[in-house]
């Protein structure tokens, strides 16, 4: 009997159950399930959200659970053409309809930033609150993960083949980025045509022209019995006139909105005062930041507490004092980093990542990377480094623990004399 504090633990408070977790039916002496007992429904919410949780974090979806179709904006930002709208809205409307059945293939074409990544991520996260297994990856990820299942002492290779192969539904990122060798085109014409014959449910989304695309999985991409396609032709809703200094690396116009006279103290809900404490702290440690940025400032709290908030107004006050910080989430910066390996990319790797770590102020916002290939944990601890023996200022957000972070990170996170940290216990915000 369980009534241990745990996420599968019963609610001591139950008026049901008194705290047990488990109850006596209700039952005639003859019927088959007299004396069973069954676990009290406090318990079974329990249950039901930490599987929601373990589906999440399987996905790859840590990253992604803001982007949902109610934060999904149709419009795009001002200024877009009315046959751009219509594309967001077609895109929207079909994502929708996906999501809701699975069935057959949607193929999301359109350039950076114009909401492919928003509208498949907001697909998976619709499928996995139903309880349905989902892997969420972009291409060059699914393919290092395959890489790295040949020398992982806990899974083999064609464990991890086979999972990727028939999960319930496949979500594809960035087809088209990856390294084209020859072992990487057969794994992912063999994935594909695996899903494609067996009629398995997979999202995909490129930023590149078909035609360029690997001949036989082109041949699957455009049967229109089985594949949606939805051309998204906005413009990247993230870019502005101000933001162009950096090019797409400064996202802050998303964030415009998100200053410290409009963040909340919360103290007219009722939070715990150990909660608001914190609140208070990291709300005052990012306006000293922002104030004169030196060394680090990590944010460390749960999803929707306030980080993300405290972050942009950091950014957006030092960008009314002239300044151009470059702002970006961790997942979207791995993304802008794998896009120089197309032939169509306008910039080399090596200048985009040498702007990134050069800059004088970046903000990083959810550094959530359990999950992440070890292409990009090499990638962020390079970045990391760098900025650490230069000591450039840095924000960095995150719901991950110390101790998932990767240890050569987390060593520089742990030196308190560059950098300081901020653990908010808050929960996340009520949507009024």
């Amino acid at each position: 009997m369980d009534n241990q504090d745990g996420p599968t633990s019963a609610d001591k408070d139950c008026p049901i159950c008194g705290g047990i977790g488990l109850l006596h039916q209700d039952l005639p002496i003859d019927h088959p399930d007299f004396g069973k007992l069954v676990v009290c429904s406090c318990r079974q919410s329990k249950i039901l959200l930490s599987k929601q949780r373990n589906l999440i974090r399987s996905s790859n979806l840590d990253a992604f659970q803001e982007m949902t179709f109610d934060t999904f904006s149709a419009k795009g930002h001002v200024g877009l053409a009315e046959y751009q709208i219509r594309s967001l809205e077609n895109a929207l409307i079909q994502a929708k309809s996906f999501a809701d059945t699975q069935k057959g293939w949607i193929l999301l074409v359109g350039n950076y930033g114009c909401g492919k990544t928003h509208l498949a991520a907001a697909i998976a996260n619709e499928v996995v609150a139903r309880g349905i297994p989902t892997f969420f990856l972009t291409v060059p990820d699914l393919l290092d993960w395959l890489r790295f299942a040949y020398s992982n002492p806990d899974t083999s290779f064609e464990e991890r083949f086979e999972e990727i192969r028939n999960v319930d539904l496949l979500v594809l990122d960035d087809l088209g980025t990856q390294n084209s060798t020859a072992w990487a085109q057969e794994k992912l014409f063999q994935i594909l045509n695996h899903r494609y014959i067996h009629n398995l449910p997979v999202v995909i989304t490129t930023n590149v022209d078909l035609e360029s695309i690997e001949g036989r999985v082109r041949s699957r991409l455009k049967d229109s019995a089985i594949v949606t396609r939805c051309d998204i032709t906005a413009p990247d809703y993230r870019d502005s006139m101000s933001d162009r200094s950096q090019g797409e690396l400064t996202t802050l116009h998303y964030h415009n909105e998100r200053t410290f006279g409009t963040f909340s103290l919360r103290k007219d809900e009722r939070l715990e005062a150990s909660a608001l404490k914190t609140l208070d702290a990291a709300f005052k440690a990012a306006q000293k930041f922002s104030e004169n940025p030196q060394g680090w400032l990590l944010m460390v709290g749960p999803h929707g507490c306030g980080k993300t908030h405290l972050a942009a107004a950091i950014g957006n006050y030092r960008v009314g004092l002239g300044d151009n910080p470059i702002f970006k989430t961790v997942p979207d910066l791995l993304d802008h980093l794998r896009g120089t390996f197309s032939p169509s990319s306008p910039i080399s790797y090596d200048k985009l990542f040498n702007q990134i770590r050069d800059t004088n102020l970046l903000i990083l916002v959810n550094l959530d990377i359990q999950s992440a290939t070890p292409w990009a944990k090499e990638k962020l601890y390079q970045l990391f480094d760098h900025r650490y023996y230069a000591k450039l200022p840095t924000v960095i957000t995150t719901t991950a623990m110390m101790e998932e972070i990767d240890p050569r990170i987390r060593s520089r996170f742990l030196d308190g004399r560059l950098c300081k940290t901020s653990v908010i216990a808050a929960p996340a915000y009520r949507v009024k």
